[in-house]
């Protein structure tokens, strides 16, 4: 985790070597450090993702820069479900204005 130039924290969804909608919510739950409580679906996380009460404490007041990196092994295996994460969280950022998704277009390293 980081932080950008307007202040907000940058946390890193990577999404290398996921294939599966399982694997996209793990890695969500583990970047944002989401709650045990986190139910592992596109509901649950376009909840969590609009709600800053359980972003990462360091973004309490300032803001979330999500930065989606390795993802388009997970888009060509599961065009569908890609499209969905999408949808998720681009209305996740018209919700919250706090919160930003980047969908980085080089590697993931």
């Amino acid at each position: 985790m980081s932080e950008d130039p307007t202040g907000r924290l940058v946390v890193a969804l990577d999404l290398d070597g996921i294939t599966d909608k399982a694997g996209l919510m793990d890695r969500a739950a583990r970047a944002l450090a989401l709650p045990d409580w986190f139910g592992r679906n596109w509901d649950a996380l376009a909840d969590s993702l609009g709600d800053p009460s359980v972003w990462p404490k360091d973004a309490a007041g300032r803001g979330l820069l999500l930065v989606v990196v390795g993802w388009r092994s997970y888009a060509e295996a599961r065009p569908e479900e890609w499209r969905i994460a999408r949808e998720v969280f681009a209305q996740a950022s018209q919700r919250t204005p706090a919160l930003t998704v980047a969908l980085a277009l080089g590697g993931s390293s």
